[in-house]
């Protein structure tokens, strides 16, 4: 019978196995996975764990040791499988019996002192009301803590920031562990230990507030942005003069400055990409590239040395981070980090684990014409104080903030081409309730963190279900209630039905009367969650 090397794996609601078939050359194997598992893809939505079969099982932890999480004692059988037919084409999966290690961990920590942190750090976060982690943060923290590569997985608005987050200032900055004697000097050497990529400015900034308000406002020099849209030349000028430990940016202005010589990032512990699905869109390829060759890589080794990839990877830690993980981030985890491992919230339910499980979903039938006032009637109807309205083309936004201003409602357009200052503005109005309506494209699906928006409109579909789940997860964030309604005209409605049998959500036909939302056809064939 065929050997089977199976790498580490933590199972957290579900795990995904990073495998190699021995008796199968490595790119006839990739050839045929890349295969079924587009194929799933294709099929059933994002790849999920549900979409590949596997399930998991745990051992409870010591009700009177919440610190220390119990280990189990034996590895965990998954049963033989028989050969499947996918399809009418006949692609097979195979299933093995496979045994493979299980890591524990605290799977609901009632605070943060249970996850190991120093004393400063759990201070801070009380002090700024963060009491209790989340569950993607209490199975991540210790997860990234024991120097695993990661990626986490958890819907929209779960705390993947923070879960990141905390474990690297558990070991970057002020408020983390003290440096040995022995290590002290090495230590101050090393100007950048953290470098966090994200799409998009508004993300990026986002991100830099978050490490900002746990540092305090007496540490708050450790982090340092460097965004796309603002001045580079004081963005240079403030990382030669605060020397930060901590660099937040977007892919292009960090390979920028790296190029120019002005950022030295070989001797960084920690490289985190936020949205990674969307980091490895073509338009980001090559100053990803760069970013990945420089991270991490110390500049004392060989250039003309044979190059392990294994060896490159293990002088930083990679920690993905991404609401859906579609194949696509699999094999990039594959390539980029270490024997990584899959963290998934525990209560994510499979079959919905890329969007927030509190949300109502709704679609209704109108005409192109109708749609702008057709979303007005919608917001009247739900009483929404803070909306997020999804267009398809830039062109299209301004014409749209035109008419529901005509009709009285505050409404204001946020895309790429404004400014920064523009686009912070807006963000500012939005938030502090001046805007009531956000009219944007697919800019803003990603990253946005606005907690009071209860409802998230799309005038024009969304283009799969990975795009509806990040439009979708702008609302219901952090387990609060949301809405999402879709516009779409009749030939479209077996968009919106596909959308549902691949994301497992009802989502309701309804129309808006009398300032009320009524559901016009209740489901025939009820989604099983």
């Amino acid at each position: 019978m065929p050997t089977l090397a199976a790498s580490r794996l933590l199972l957290v609601g579900e795990s995904f196995p990073f495998q190699k078939l021995s008796h199968v050359s490595r790119t006839a194997w990739l050839h045929r996975s890349i295969r079924f598992l587009s194929r799933v893809e294709r099929d059933h939505g994002p790849l999920t764990l549900t979409n590949l079969g596997f399930k998991s099982e745990f051992e409870t932890t010591d009700k009177n040791n919440t610190q220390k999480p119990k280990q189990m004692s034996s590895p965990v059988e998954f049963p033989n499988r028989k050969r499947n037919t996918v399809g009418s084409k006949g692609i097979k999966a195979v299933g093995t019996k496979k045994l493979l290690g299980i890591e524990s961990a605290p799977f609901s920590a009632k605070s943060f002192s249970e996850l190991g942190l120093p004393p400063p750090l759990i201070e801070r976060l009380a002090t700024e009301g963060f009491a209790v982690p989340t569950d993607v943060q209490s199975t991540a923290i210790p997860t990234i803590l024991k120097n695993h590569d990661v990626v986490i997985q958890s819907y929209t608005g779960s705390g993947k920031t923070l879960a990141y987050l905390v474990p690297i200032l558990c070991e970057v900055g002020p408020l983390g562990k003290k440096p040995s004697d022995d290590n002290s000097k090495s230590v101050k050497k090393m100007e950048i230990e953290a470098v966090i990529v994200a799409p998009s400015r508004e993300l990026g900034m986002q991100i830099v507030r978050e490490f900002e308000k746990i540092l305090g406002p007496i540490n708050k020099k450790v982090v340092q942005q460097l965004v796309g849209g603002a001045n580079r030349s004081r963005q240079e000028e403030a990382l030669k003069k605060n020397k930060p430990a901590i660099i937040v940016g977007t892919p292009g202005r960090i390979a920028e400055i790296s190029a120019a010589g002005k950022l030295h990032t070989h001797g960084c512990r920690f490289l985190v990409l936020d949205e990674v699905d969307e980091l490895l869109s073509f338009n980001f390829r090559e100053d990803m590239h760069r970013i990945l060759e420089h991270v991490g890589r110390r500049s004392g080794a060989d250039p003309h040395a044979p190059k392990s990839p294994l060896a490159q990877r293990a002088e930083r830690q990679t920690i993905m981070v991404s609401a859906t993980v579609p194949f696509s981030v699999i094999r990039a985890a594959r390539s980029w980090g270490h024997d990584p491992l899959l963290v998934q919230a525990k209560k994510a339910q499979a079959t919905v684990e890329s969007l927030p499980p509190s949300l109502k979903h709704y679609y209704c039938v109108t005409k192109l014409q109708h749609k702008v006032d057709t979303l007005r009637r919608c917001v009247h109807a739900l009483d929404a104080k803070s909306v997020i309205a999804f267009m398809n083309h830039t062109k299209q936004l301004k014409d749209a903030v035109f008419k529901l201003e005509a009709r009285g409602m505050n409404a204001a357009e946020l895309h790429g081409d404004l400014g920064k200052l523009g686009r912070s503005t807006i963000l500012k109005k939005f938030k502090n309730g001046e805007v009531r309506v956000l009219v944007t494209n697919e800019l803003s699906a990603r990253g946005l963190d606005v907690a009071e928006c209860d409802l998230v409109v799309n005038l024009d579909l969304p283009t799969d279900s990975i795009h509806y789940a990040h439009r979708a997860g702008r609302t219901g964030r952090l387990g609060r209630k949301g809405t999402v309604v879709t516009m779409c005209e009749e030939p479209e409605v077996f968009v919106v039905k596909k959308l549902q049998k691949q994301l497992g959500i009802p989502i309701l036909a309804c129309e808006f009367k009398e300032s009320q939302l009524v559901v016009t056809e209740e489901l025939k064939n009820p989604v099983v969650r």
